[in-house]
């Protein structure tokens, strides 16, 4: 089947001669080309962009292409993103660090970036020197760990960032909320030993499988060695790549994963976790990276434990055997610490799409910007439902008390175009006995039941993470 003939100009360069594309695809029989179809339908039907705009959640404007404007109710999905990784930072041992977002591009060709990315960074004269707003958190990163002196005891040291980034996209590549050139990232860089590499990187894969089932997508692992351009030792390489093949064996069981042989980043081995929608796309957002080169660059380094051991005076025990370090030596008292560079978002304007699509707007009680929708039969219960979404606000929901003109069936088929989780009726009888009357956004009506009772059920539904209908 032909897919799309979308335009293009030749090497994707402005003022070239313009050419045509066509994207096929080619099935091994007629039920899988039928699924393909299937699901296809359905994600014109989910496109993030028709949602976003049906759903008030986020705009566009021709003054600042590339860049989004959050709606009320879409900051809250963004919000709530952000505040669930920020949550398991706080149990996973992450510090939270806010760093500038111009530097002077100096700080860029120390890191090697402006070589491969000068050309999508914004930049601009400052005194006589360029700058530029930062593409990516992880120099500045550097920057603090280089700060002071570290010691072996230091490590590993976890330092998350959402800090707003800008990548000079060209106009014509700009796509919704999946291309853009102002984003943030739940970015976090490791400094570890070379001997906490599997342990790092064991609980990365755990804190990416908590994300992504909670979301109810599923994921393949691939591990990307050394390519050919590589930069670094060999022997640094292949014990770093045997310690990624040690976690995904620990973490998913030999066989569980894929080596993708030579599409390691220059820099280190990685692991590309793929993931899966409900219609079975391919998404490719988390990310485990290691790096051994910018602590290179910025000549990152911290105390040995034998070195501090003698600073404290403790002679007993013979120094261990030194082992090459990424650049080739080991200075005296000192080692180099190795970066793991890992997301489990990545671009939060990017899930922010990849989930919208993946239920279909139908989010789920944890992540919804509308939450509970109280309707009144008559303007009687007015206070009595006011009072119920107080109390509902101070749990932390998003809730309202339609207090319209409109009739009671309006009212009701109102919240459920707009997709509250829940709408709860209120009548003289809900008023007199302390009760509500539940139905869902799949107009399922649960019956009536005791406020407190309908408190804690939602308060239980949100905290476990449940999931949406829509996938």
């Amino acid at each position: 089947a032909c897919t799309t003939p979308p335009a293009t100009q030749w090497l994707a360069k402005d003022g070239n001669d313009q050419l045509q594309r066509v994207y096929g695809v080619s099935f091994p029989d007629k039920n899988m080309m039928k699924v393909w179809k299937e699901n296809r339908e359905k994600a014109k039907a989910r496109d993030h962009r028709v949602i976003g705009v049906k759903q008030n959640l986020f705009m566009f404007h021709e003054l600042s292409p590339g860049s989004c404007f959050f709606l009320p109710h879409g900051t809250r999905i963004y919000n709530k993103l952000i505040d669930f990784i920020k949550g398991e930072y706080w149990k996973r041992g992450y510090d939270e660090v806010v760093t500038p977002n111009v530097f002077n591009l100096d700080l860029w060709h120390k890191s090697g970036h402006a070589m491969h990315y000068k050309d999508n960074m914004f930049i601009f004269d400052v005194e006589g020197a360029e700058w530029g707003m930062k593409p990516m958190n992880c120099p500045g990163h550097c920057l603090l760990f280089g700060s002071t002196t570290r010691s072996w005891r230091d490590l590993p040291m976890r330092l998350a960032d959402f800090g707003v980034l800008h990548r000079n996209e060209l106009s014509g590549a700009l796509t919704g909320l999946t291309r853009v050139r102002r984003f943030q990232q739940d970015d976090a860089h490791i400094y570890c030993r070379e001997d906490q590499i599997e342990e790092e990187v064991l609980g990365a894969l755990d804190f990416m499988k908590h994300v992504y089932d909670i979301f109810g997508m599923t994921y393949k692992l691939e591990l990307s060695t050394r390519p050919e351009k590589a930069l670094g030792d060999v022997e640094v390489w292949d014990r770093a790549e045997a310690a990624l093949a040690s976690a995904m064996d620990k973490f998913a069981g030999k066989g569980g994963w894929k080596i993708n042989p030579a599409d390691g980043a220059f820099y280190g081995p990685k692991i590309d976790i793929k993931v899966s929608d409900s219609m079975d796309r391919v998404h490719q957002c988390a990310t485990i990276q290691l790096d051994f080169q910018l602590p290179i660059r910025f000549d990152l380094k911290y105390k040995s434990q034998v070195a501090v051991k003698k600073e404290d005076g403790d002679k007993a025990g013979s120094a261990p055997p030194k082992k090459k370090q990424a650049d080739g030596t080991a200075k005296e008292g000192f080692e180099r610490p190795v970066m793991v560079h890992r997301a489990m978002l990545g671009s939060v304007e990017r899930m922010f799409a990849v989930l919208t699509e993946h239920f279909g707007g139908k989010w789920p009680l944890w992540l919804s910007p509308r939450q509970v929708m109280i309707v009144p039969v008559h303007a009687d219960q007015f206070s009595y439902g006011e009072a119920i979404r107080s109390r509902l606000h101070s749990l932390g929901f998003y809730a309202e008390c339609d207090t319209s003109k409109a009739t009671f069936q309006k009212k009701v088929r109102n919240a459920q175009v707009d997709q509250w989780n829940y709408q709860i009726v209120i009548g003289k009888q809900e008023m007199a006995n302390g009760t509500v009357n539940i139905r869902t956004r799949a107009n399922e009506q649960k019956g009536e039941v005791k406020v407190e009772d309908f408190l804690k059920m939602v308060v239980e539904e949100r905290d476990s993470y449940g999931r949406g209908e829509g996938i």
